[in-house]
């Protein structure tokens, strides 16, 4: 499935100045875009919530050959409990791990040329001390399943992905649509995956007409159709049309129209500053100060 391409997780934050810091400081990523929404996303890209709320794009490159991280903001949420469910992303970045140390930031050696960081919310970066790639330095997204040949099954099967590597004494599967892009590696837990509040959801783009073939393949064999095919509409970009599905263990899977979405994901050079002029505008955390009151956990 060479037309599929791997685009992006999304990660619920609730300090969006920390967050921001974290992956433009210390990873060194880009601010690609950003957006504020009034009300809920009709797909929930931002969650079970109906208010306010922005999405901001992150990466080292533009979408179109990078994957990258959308980082959703619901004004008003402080913090979000964590799972078992995302197990971590890999990217390859000397200058991150050098950054991680001149900024003080907490960094673990998890082995040979390997760092563990964490992103605020607690989500796991995986840092491989090596030369930044110049292509995409983003090698994989890790996640739990408690079925690993249940779960292979529907990413094989059903979405169309290739096993590129199974490694029976870590109980991981790495699967890809193709060897240039970020890879999805399995990983059985043997229990329950938990996706507690700050569940996230990884996105994959397609030819726009194999939108409704995923949608009933994934009928067909009786597993979840979270969105059934839907168009969204940003303020002023483009209207994508897009399906979301969930896995055997509930990880959130969206595909979304190529063409549309090259469209909609065009870098905006002004991205960097509507997030600055977002996070100054947003006056929330001193009101919740004055009033002796705390944003809500959800």
């Amino acid at each position: 499935m060479a037309l599929r391409r791997a685009l992006h997780f999304v990660f619920k934050v609730g300090d969006r100045s920390k967050t921001a810091t974290f992956y433009r400081d210390v990873l060194g990523m880009k601010i690609l875009r950003h957006e504020e929404f009034e009300e809920g996303c009709k797909a929930t890209c931002n969650g079970p919530y109906d208010g306010k709320w922005s999405k901001t794009m992150v990466g080292f490159g533009a979408e179109d050959d990078h994957f990258v991280a959308e980082l959703t903001y619901n004004y008003g949420v402080g913090e979000y409990r964590l799972g078992n469910d995302f197990l971590g992303l890999t990217l390859q970045s000397s200058q991150a791990v050098s950054n991680a140390k001149r900024l003080g930031w907490p960094l673990t050696e998890v082995g040979e040329a390997l760092y563990l960081v964490e992103a605020p919310g607690g989500y796991q970066f995986y840092l491989v001390d090596k030369e930044q790639l110049t292509n995409d330095p983003v090698q994989k997204v890790c996640l739990a399943v408690s079925n690993l040949e249940k779960s292979t099954h529907y990413w094989s099967s059903l979405l169309g992905m290739t096993v590129m590597e199974t490694n029976k004494e870590m109980k991981t599967v790495l699967m890809g649509f193709a060897d240039t892009q970020c890879k999805l590696e399995l990983r059985d837990i043997g229990g329950s995956v938990d996706h507690g509040t700050a569940f996230g959801r990884i996105a994959f783009a397609c030819p726009r007409e194999q939108l409704p073939g995923i949608e009933a393949a994934v009928k067909k064999e009786n597993h979840k159709v979270l969105t059934p095919l839907v168009s969204l509409d940003t303020p002023g970009k483009a209207t994508v049309e897009v399906v979301i599905v969930a896995d055997p263990d509930g990880h959130e899977i969206c595909f979304v129209g190529d063409k549309a979405f090259r469209q909609l994901s065009t870098v905006d050079p002004s991205g960097n500053a509507l997030l600055d002029k977002a996070m100054a505008d947003d006056r929330s955390d001193e009101w919740f100060a004055k009033h002796n009151k705390q944003k809500a956990a959800a």
